[in-house]
């Protein structure tokens, strides 16, 4: 018995490193724009070539009770019910710059990919594309301006 326990040990470990391997992490800067009124609700998520959401890849906002104002992202996420605790953070309001990791699957780079920032603030415009980042690596390290709430992002690859 104990024997099975440790190849199944074994296995677990094998096949969390194996995806480890296959994702990359990069720091993502979000510079907002000098705006008026309350914090933004932002999700940035991995947008296929034909524009359908994939994955979410970081929700900012922690207040589940805004999320269906991000209409587009909240169709997907009540559909594909990933599990976003982990990868969630404050809302962010005008001014404000925040530093968050994404990890994302080196396979989706030059392949297509985008990468959304959906933005929703309370009794103002709401934006499904505040920015879109063609997901390239030349835009890995490169700085993309916003549309709105978002005055630039700014992404790079993380040393750490």
């Amino acid at each position: 018995m104990k024997s099975i326990v440790k190849i199944l040990s074994l296995f677990a470990i094998l096949v969390s490193a194996t995806a480890t391997a296959q994702s990359e992490k990069y720091k993502c800067m979000v510079q907002m724009s000098n705006y008026p009124g309350e914090g933004a609700y932002i999700t940035v998520s991995l947008v296929n070539a034909k524009g359908e959401y994939e994955q979410t890849l970081y929700v900012m906002g922690r207040d589940k009770k805004w999320y269906p104002d991000l209409k587009e992202w909240w169709t997907f996420q009540k559909a594909k019910k990933q599990n976003i605790t982990a990868i969630t953070g404050a809302s962010m309001a005008g001014g404000d710059r925040s530093v968050n990791v994404l990890e994302i699957d080196k396979k989706k780079i030059d392949a297509g990919y985008t990468i959304r920032f959906e933005t929703a603030v309370e009794n103002q415009k709401y934006n499904v594309k505040d920015i879109e980042v063609p997901l390239t690596s030349e835009n890995i390290s490169g700085k993309t301006e916003g549309n709105n709430y978002i005055r630039y992002v700014r992404l790079m690859p993380n040393k750490d």
